[in-house]
């Protein structure tokens, strides 16, 4: 799968992309259907909410799992990483789904990847791409991730480490640069039914606000990097950024069809 000149534009120009109907009914309810089994596990790789105990985010994914091993490794998600990037050395460097259950969901204060990357990991250069897959349908009601358009633009705003807000330690932008960066580019939160897509950088402003509603939503996310652009620094476990640099090499596009038939 390759993208057209006009969403690269887009992608260049506003920070983000959004690919509605990318993945299929069928294939969203196979990945949907291994998180049960995967969220009950009381393992590192979950991270759950402080008051609710439920899974905000679980990790490593395709190392856990058969069918987001072939996610990881979709053309309709690696082809448009190296088109982007330029380059067709890229490694998994995370794979999850980060869960928003109904009512409880916690929020994702205004950060970008790129300075947990780099602070945490020692990654040189914000080139990594984060592919997302909607699992649920995403509304303005259960906590959309909200982008501040263009706000890759002028390189990495300035961050500082939250400890306390949530279950998750994040890198975050503080309310001034937000304001700022909102004056100049405005908000959008993408939406749409389970199977859309979103690309986005390693720069890029986001958040998410606290799932007030009754319906529960969850988003599987891979972050590709280049080979070289690596980590250099192994602070964290192998599932927050992992270690096997091999490059991914794309299966068939009918991958999860073909791992559905066999399931």
């Amino acid at each position: 799968m390759r993208l057209k000149p006009e969403q690269l534009d887009r992608f260049q120009r506003d920070g983000f992309l959004t690919l509605p109907g990318l993945f299929s009914a069928k294939e969203v309810a196979l990945m949907r259907a291994r998180l049960p089994r995967l969220f009950a596990e009381r393992v590192p790789e979950n991270f759950r909410e402080k008051a609710s105990d439920v899974v905000r985010t679980a990790m490593g994914l395709h190392l856990r799992d058969d069918v987001y091993a072939r996610v990881v490794r979709h053309p309709r998600l690696v082809d448009p990483a190296m088109q982007i990037l330029g380059d067709d050395r890229l490694y998994v460097q995370q794979a999850k789904v980060n869960a928003k259950e109904a009512f409880t969901g916690e929020q994702w204060q205004w950060h970008y990847d790129f300075a947990t990357h780099h602070h945490e990991d020692g990654v040189k250069k914000p080139l990594a791409l984060n592919l997302h897959i909607f699992l649920d349908e995403v509304t303005e009601f259960n906590g959309p991730l909200i982008f501040i358009r263009g706000s890759h633009r002028n390189g990495p705003a300035p961050t500082a480490l939250d400890l306390v807000s949530t279950s998750y330690p994040l890198w975050t932008v503080g309310n001034d640069t937000v304001a700022r960066l909102v004056a100049e580019g405005g908000m959008e939160a993408p939406k749409g039914p389970p199977g859309t897509a979103l690309i986005f950088g390693d720069i890029m402003v986001h958040g998410s606000p606290a799932n007030m509603s009754p319906h529960p939503r969850s988003i599987f996310s891979l972050i590709l990097n280049p080979v070289g652009n690596a980590q250099t620094r192994f602070k964290r476990p192998d599932h927050q950024h992992h270690r096997d640099f091999t490059p991914v090499t794309p299966l068939g596009d009918d991958c999860l069809a073909m791992e559905s038939a066999a399931a």
